[in-house]
């Protein structure tokens, strides 16, 4: 290449310095990283499923979250900028004692709930007492990780006090859960279903209508806490999936989905957008699941579950599937370049992590026929999401059939698909793991009996596994808790009741004009919008 410049003339690179003096001068312009936020301009972005309420104690689903987060507030949040750095939202400071079992937030005063009305600490603690003990027929999907907290007191209308029973490693994360909204104490004392039907939080946007099957709207609150957020005038979350959600980005009616695209899309939205889209990556706190029903025979045979995880080549299918689908990473029960992930070498030595599918396949085959099912056949659940759960499906399906079994899909909506999982109607479900943070007692819920988690679906009654959970969530000690965490994650493995199939990498493609959203390994953080502008300088 250099012996090719040597002939060209000087003049050309004369010519040239005028273009190069532009884009520097471009790269430094007004709009850069440092311009200041601006008002004014409605945000649309794409979610591919439609909530069914509006309760966030109750839902688990990205498609519940992003729609519904601008209008509340929680205790703490997680700063999307500097993950995984943890914030104030309506608690202004905080103090916890030296044996971890008292935490004190001072919240912000002069906060108002969309109705007008005050909040006060009654309603922090009125919203959290339904965490931990939830009316009759209220699911509070994640009371396991609360399950520390003794008793609350509101010694003042700004001074919020949780005791607990024994230190919880997890328990500042836990303040930050996306999911915790505060709700008005009021509220939830004339109707403990409130939640459900009606959206009134003191989040950054008011609710303004949803209409289904199409959109949810909400506008700027005037009287947010935080000066001048949001910058926003309004958002709409539309409810669009499959070929139409890249129809809307290349047309401009929308301006992110920030679940993620595949490399396909983001190859063909930077392809015919070229600088007016903006591409963002990240490893994400995201796997696709294989749950089987330990109530079910043959499924309450280990040797059958064994074998069924034992057929999958991960490592053959992470690289196949890296290409064109978010399915990337093989990884245990953490996720995987986390600190908390067993590493590859020693990974590779449980049962279905194995690099030789030959001989794993073989001790399948030999396990099936022990267990008297040498011709298994299963019905396997799936959501009908199509990106990443049909390939994840088809990947299980081909794997099976290697072994002898026969495979039958059924494909449900996500609450459909709850109802069954959660009622124990099936052989063996695709599931999903992926939460807010890379912390054992968050993520390891899924794992652990029905009677402490509401989100197993196996029907296991592991005591063993229960007492590593407890033990490895009150141990304070990292390199202990490490130590539990991984005597956690090989008996799950070996027992099999529910396996990883591989983890995500998560690719978010937004306008260029879209300013102040960060991407986060979590694609339920940082969903806010509060800080989000449009920057009308951008292309």
């Amino acid at each position: 290449m250099a012996a090719c410049n040597r002939g060209r003339p000087r003049r050309d690179v004369l010519r040239a310095l005028p273009l190069a003096l532009a884009a520097l001068l471009l790269a430094f312009a007004p709009h850069s990283a440092g311009a200041a936020p601006r008002h004014g301009g409605i945000l649309n972005f794409a979610v591919s499923v439609e909530p069914k309420n509006y309760d966030c104690d109750s839902n688990t689903s990205f498609a519940f979250l992003q729609p519904v987060a601008p209008f509340y507030s929680t205790l703490l949040k997680f700063d999307a900028a500097h993950y995984p750095r943890i914030a104030g939202d309506l608690a202004r400071s905080w103090q916890v004692s030296p044996d971890r079992e008292t935490y004190i937030f001072e919240l912000r005063p002069n906060v108002l709930f969309q109705d007008g009305s005050p909040l006060t600490s009654a309603d922090v603690k009125a919203s959290y007492e339904r965490i931990l003990h939830p009316p009759p027929g209220v699911v509070s999907a994640r009371r396991v990780d609360y399950a520390a907290i003794s008793k609350i007191d509101t010694p003042n209308p700004l001074t919020v006090v949780f005791h607990l029973r024994w230190p919880d490693a997890a328990m500042l994360a836990n303040f930050a859960s996306p999911w915790n909204c505060i709700y008005s104490a009021r509220r939830l004392a004339e109707d403990p279903y409130f939640p459900e039907k009606h959206i009134v939080g003191t989040g950054p946007f008011v609710f303004v209508r949803h209409v289904k099957g199409k959109f949810l709207e909400g506008k700027r609150w005037k009287k947010y806490f935080v000066p001048g957020e949001p910058y926003l005038d309004g958002f709409r979350a539309l409810f669009i999936k499959g070929p139409a959600v890249m129809r809307a980005y290349l047309d401009g009616r929308i301006m992110a989905e920030f679940r993620g695209v595949t490399p396909v899309q983001r190859d063909r939205l930077v392809a015919a957008l070229g600088d007016r889209i903006k591409i963002r990556e990240s490893p994400w706190l995201s796997a696709l699941l294989v749950v089987f029903n330990t109530k079910r025979p043959p499924f309450n045979d280990a040797r059958v579950r064994r074998a069924l995880s034992l057929a999958i080549d991960r490592w053959r299918a992470a690289k196949a599937l890296g290409g064109t689908t978010f399915l990337k990473y093989v990884g245990g029960l953490m996720r995987p370049g986390s600190k908390w992930a067993t590493p590859p070498a020693e990974l590779a030595k449980l049962p279905g992590f194995g690099h030789d599918i030959q001989a794993a396949r073989a001790e399948a085959r030999r396990l099936l026929a022990e267990a008297g099912v040498p011709k298994l056949k299963l019905t396997l659940l799936v959501r009908k999401i199509p990106m990443p759960h049909y390939a994840g499906a088809a990947l299980l399906e081909k794997s099976w059939r290697a072994i002898g079994v026969t495979t039958k899909e059924e494909r449900l909506s996500i609450w459909d698909w709850q109802k069954k999982v959660a009622s124990g109607d099936f052989d063996v479900a695709q599931a999903f793991q992926g939460d807010y943070y890379d912390d054992p007692t968050i993520q390891l819920a899924q794992y652990i009996s029905r009677a402490l988690s509401p989100i197993d679906y196996s029907g296991e009654n592991d005591r063993f596994l229960d007492a590593l959970y407890i033990g490895q969530a009150i141990t304070t000690d990292p390199r202990k808790r490490l130590k539990i965490v991984r005597a956690f994650e090989r008996h799950e493995l070996n027992a099999a009741y529910t396996v990883p199939l591989l983890w995500w990498n998560r690719i978010v493609a937004t306008s260029a004009k879209l300013r102040g959203w960060h991407i986060t390994p979590s694609h339920f953080i940082g969903q806010h919008l509060a800080s989000v502008w449009i920057d009308p300088s951008r292309p």
